[in-house]
């Protein structure tokens, strides 16, 4: 199914400037990721200046050139962000035929299928990476959120806002989403608010909390990977009503919608973003997606015998230690044909 995520919304996460960055995330081409992963800006920037440096990273935009200039020390987090949003993506959708696959002839990572699928993970792996930048003192774009200062409370008691730690305020709407400029974000949002989570530490003699400080952090990416997939595969099929202003089929607030039905991405399609099934490992035993007959599309499957070394007959050792010995195994292996 082709995804449409909806509405606006504000967050607490990372920069105000990540708005401008988006989309740059929007675009980046395979070439651009292997380019900006090994960028260091605190390193190359003072010899060589932001301009020449930017102006050699393939892959970008006009416009995208220009806030690379401007903001030289938030690129590489771009780009640990997207490569963190990929290997998620590609986890989440391990099982399925479309395995969050890249193709090294797209312009953009994922061709159209990642536009619509879970471009919400890729803007939290970016939001990740800034965050974690911000946190670590490694940005001097970051701000404070102005509301997480001075002294609060929760449930165990009264604490302080760190000044200056990773709740920063990025706010503002996150506009011209990957699809087209009218669609927004609140789907995104929300999603990374949800597992937004408390951390605290406390100061004291003799490991007392006399004084307790606390900021606010990202949960587990994973966290929002498995949330976010259990929303897509309950999204709703839905069409516009004939004024355009709403869906003919009632939705509620948390659901995600989608429009056309997915190709079968049995085959290579580049347009899709699919390189097709063949070769792909499947379950014999399942009947879910990841099983030889979905999987394989109907056109069957090899078997090949595989010797692998496992742990085995582990043993606990007072004290503290499990040892094991090293078992050699033989397992079928499955994988899917290609079509003849």
């Amino acid at each position: 199914m082709t995804l449409r995520w909806w509405a606006t919304t504000h967050l607490f996460t990372a920069t105000l400037i990540f708005e401008h960055f988006l989309f740059i995330l929007e675009t980046l081409s395979l070439v651009f990721l292997k380019t900006i992963s090994s960028f260091s800006p605190h390193r190359y920037i003072g010899a060589l200046g932001a301009r020449v440096i930017c102006d050699n990273i393939p892959g970008l935009a006009n416009k995208q050139r220009q806030l690379c200039q401007k903001y030289p020390d938030i690129m590489q987090s771009i780009g640990e962000g997207a490569k963190e949003w990929i290997r998620e993506c590609q986890h989440q959708f391990r099982h399925h035929r479309w395995n969050c696959s890249t193709l090294d002839r797209d312009h953009t990572v994922f061709g159209r299928v990642m536009q619509h699928r879970l471009r919400n993970l890729f803007c939290r792996g970016g939001l990740n990476a800034i965050t974690r930048a911000c946190s670590q003192g490694e940005l001097k774009t970051c701000n404070c959120d102005p509301q997480r200062r001075g002294r609060d409370n929760d449930s165990r008691g009264d604490f302080d806002w760190v000044a200056a730690s990773t709740t920063l305020i990025m706010a503002s709407t996150l506009r011209k989403a990957f699809v087209d400029a009218k669609e927004k974000t609140e789907k995104d949002a929300q999603a990374v608010k949800r597992f937004m989570k408390l951390e605290c530490k406390c100061h004291g003699v003799s490991g007392s909390c006399t004084l307790r400080t606390c900021w606010s952090a990202m949960s587990d990416f994973r966290r929002t990977g498995d949330f976010l997939l259990k929303r897509y595969n309950k999204a709703i099929q839905v069409t516009m009503n004939q004024n355009g202003t709403g869906f003919t089929v009632a939705t509620k607030k948390n659901d995600l919608v989608y429009f056309e039905n997915s190709p079968d991405y049995c085959r290579m399609d580049k347009d899709a973003g699919s390189l097709g099934t063949a070769g792909r490992l499947c379950n014999k035993a399942s009947r879910g997606s990841d099983g030889c007959e979905v999987m394989c599309c109907g056109w069957g499957y090899d078997t090949t015998r595989e010797k692998r070394i496992t742990k085995c007959e582990c043993k606990f050792q007072w004290c503290c230690a499990v040892k094991c010995k090293e078992c050699e195994e033989t397992v079928d292996v499955h994988t899917c044909k290609a079509q003849t």
